[in-house]
Order: C-alpha cells, then sequence, then structure tokens
C-alpha cells in the first residue's frame, strides 16, 4: 500500500483547500440554512474539481473530501462525484459517458444516490433491456433538491438513473437536523435507464462507503481542531483548558478515531483504485467513520463547555455533519454483521476458473480503464 499523494492529488486537494476556505465561511453558512453553496459549487467547477475526481482516482477524490469536511461546505460535491462522475465513468457505455459526464464534470449536471438499495423500489423491464420503469419510495436522498440526475438501486440490486425532471419522479423536501438539503424520492412508472452490469451496484455502493468516509474524516479533523484552538486560548483557574489532563485525555482519543476513519478510507480508495477489491475496507471505512465519527464530534462539543451547546456556534455544524454522516454510513451492528457475512463468504473455496476477488476486480479495472482509454481518444480525435 502507498497512500502518498501524487502530484497531481496534492494540487487537486491544495487548490480545494483554498477554495472551501475562502468562501465556505461561518457567516455564509449561517445565513444559507440548508441551501447548497452555489457561489462556491460554481468555484469549484470552474477550477475543474469535480471533473478531477476522474482523474486523481478514488484516493484523490478523499483528499478533496477532507477538505470539504474541515469547513462544512455545503455543496453536493461528494454526492455528484460518487454517483455521477465516479459511477457513469466506470459502469457506463460509451455513449452514456459521451452523453453524461462532460455535465457532470462541469457541473451543470448534479448527480444524487437513493442507495443503498430499498426493498420497496421495482423495476419493469421496457421494450429495449437497458431501459425500465420504477416504482417506489425512498424516503431521504441527501442532496435530491439540487440533482438534475437520480442513480437508484431497486431490490434486485441493479443501477438506474432516473432524471429528476421526468414526470414520474416526484421530490418533496425533506426536514431533518443535518445542514445540508435533502428530499423523499417517490417513483411512480418514472423512466431509468441501466447503468452497468453484475457487479456495479456493489462497486458503487463501496466507492460511496469510502468516500462519505473520507468526508467524515475532514468534518472530525475540523471538529477537532476547533476544539484544541478553543481549549488552548480558554483560561480556567488561570492556566489555559488544555492543560489539563482530562482534556488532553479526550482530544488525544478523539485525534485517534479521526486517523483511523482517515487511514481505513485511504486503505479502501486505493485499493479501489488499483482494481482490487475493497468492499470489506469500505465497510471498515464505514464502521470506523459511524461509530468514532460520532464519538469525536461529541468531544469536540464537549471540550467547547457551555458554547458547543450554542446552535449557533460552528462547532455544532460539525456536530451535525458529523451525526448525519455516521447515520448515512449506516448502523455500527448492521456494517459489521455485512462484513462478517462478507468475509465468511470470501473465505469460502472459488468457484469457476478458481480467480481471487481481488484478481477480478483488477482485471474489470484494466477492462474499463482500457475502455475508457478509447472512448477518450476518440473524443479528442474527434476534436482534433
Amino acid at each position: 500500500m502507498d497512500f502518498t499523494p501524487t502530484e497531481e492529488q496534492q494540487a487537486a486537494s491544495a487548490l480545494a483547500a483554498e477554495i472551501f476556505t475562502d468562501l465556505s465561511t461561518p457567516d455564509r453558512l449561517a445565513a444559507l440554512g440548508t441551501a447548497a453553496d452555489a457561489e462556491l459549487w460554481k468555484a469549484l467547477c470552474a477550477a475543474g474539481l469535480p471533473g478531477a475526481a476522474e482523474e486523481t482516482g478514488l484516493l484523490g477524490l478523499a483528499l478533496l473530501l477532507e477538505e470539504q469536511g474541515r469547513t462544512t461546505a455545503q455543496v453536493p460535491f461528494a454526492a455528484s462525484c460518487v454517483y455521477g462522475v465516479l459511477a457513469v465513468a466506470r459502469h457506463g457505455t460509451g455513449e452514456q459517458r459521451d452523453r453524461l459526464l462532460p455535465g457532470l464534470r462541469a457541473g451543470a449536471r448534479v448527480a444524487a444516490g437513493a442507495l443503498p438499495a430499498q426493498a420497496g423500489v421495482r423495476a419493469e423491464a421496457g421494450v429495449r433491456a437497458e431501459a425500465g420503469r420504477l416504482t417506489g419510495v425512498v424516503p431521504v436522498v441527501p442532496w435530491l433538491r439540487e440533482a438534475t440526475d437520480v442513480l437508484v438501486a431497486d431490490a434486485g440490486r441493479r443501477l438506474w438513473l432516473v432524471r429528476g425532471d421526468d414526470p414520474g419522479v416526484g421530490r418533496q423536501s425533506v426536514e431533518t437536523t443535518a445542514p445540508w438539503s435533502a428530499g423523499r424520492l417517490d417513483l411512480a412508472g418514472a423512466r431509468g435507464e441501466r447503468l452497468g452490469g453484475p457487479g456495479a451496484y456493489a462497486e458503487v455502493l463501496a466507492t460511496a462507503r469510502t468516500a462519505f468516509a473520507a468526508l467524515q474524516a475532514g468534518v472530525c479533523a475540523g471538529s477537532l481542531a476547533r476544539a484544541v484552538s478553543h481549549t488552548t486560548t480558554r483560561e480556567q483557574f488561570g492556566r489555559p483548558l488544555s492543560t489539563n489532563q482530562g482534556v488532553l485525555l479526550r482530544a488525544a482519543d478523539a485525534y485517534m478515531d479521526t486517523e483511523a476513519i482517515r487511514v481505513t478510507a485511504y486503505e479502501a480508495a486505493w485499493r479501489r483504485d488499483e482494481g482490487l477489491d475493497a468492499a470489506p475496507h469500505a465497510l471498515t471505512a464505514a464502521w470506523w467513520a459511524a461509530e468514532a465519527g460520532t464519538r469525536v464530534v461529541h468531544a469536540g462539543q464537549h471540550l467547547h463547555g457551555g458554547i458547543g451547546a450554542d446552535v449557533e456556534h460552528p462547532v455544532h455544524r460539525h456536530f451535525l455533519w458529523g451525526r448525519q454522516l455516521g447515520a448515512y454510513a449506516g448502523s455500527g451492528a448492521a456494517l459489521l454483521e455485512e462484513l462478517g457475512d462478507l468475509l465468511t463468504e470470501q473465505g469460502r473455496p472459488p468457484d469457476g476458473d478458481g480467480r481471487s476477488s481481488d484478481e477480478e476486480g483488477r482485471l474489470a479495472h484494466e477492462e474499463s480503464r482500457r475502455t475508457h482509454g478509447e472512448t477518450r481518444r476518440t473524443d479528442e480525435e474527434g476534436r482534433a
């Protein structure tokens, strides 16, 4: 394993940090409510950062999402990159990539994801195998209000792309404690187009878990940074709060939890980029994001003392993000159960040609890169 960022990843991360720090200020966030920051999204797209996720891989995206998490910037960056750019780039047909990727890279199209699969979402195949009609309800979809396209997983774990303006798509705002917009997705015979084949759902879900774990690492790092700043400047009985052993131990535990989230997310992202099986590693990262992430933001709020209870204080936003991302990652017990089932399944003797999951993943990755490379060369020749 080598998590050392490439020059391209470092440059993209530094640029993202600059944009998020300059534009995602506490005053702007307070004025936004639950709305997306259109000006910030425009700046990110002008810098080419949504499209950079395709070039720098999931590990590169993880670095960008950490910077977003540090400032709790209200843009659909993670959702659109995971459920749009990366999903279409890896699993889309040549025609789908040509049609969808330019808009997703430029930010003109925004993707949201109705994942994990919902038992109540059904798909009836159309005349063409790649088309269908979707019916069902997904109670909460983050960033649904801003989405032009929604990636929906049906009960059979097939992926479908649905246009947000389709007559069969109903979107209702859902007010949660999350500081970002969410919506209820009602599908009534909505037209959908298939994305990918067998295995696409599992890969996209693992990618999403990894990306949102990286976002959680940034949220936790931002919360901890605020707590450190507060406890080192606030004095009690003539000395900084940070000199108290209880404060030091609580901050140290939060730091170790944050690093655990980060390193597990990095490992899952690196394995995905290398074409290796990343499903169990993504589940591990999601578990740390759910369990440890909640502990860290609670510690950050607690270390602020009475100020931490002020809902208008910036640290409270980190608390809300941490709690909501933890819930979005899933129940810790459920994630562990899924991880145990997956490891048990992988421990069984291989079927067919005896290839391991890593070998199968690497072959699929190489085929995807080859096909995608041919498509990009065709595009470049056409422009020439």
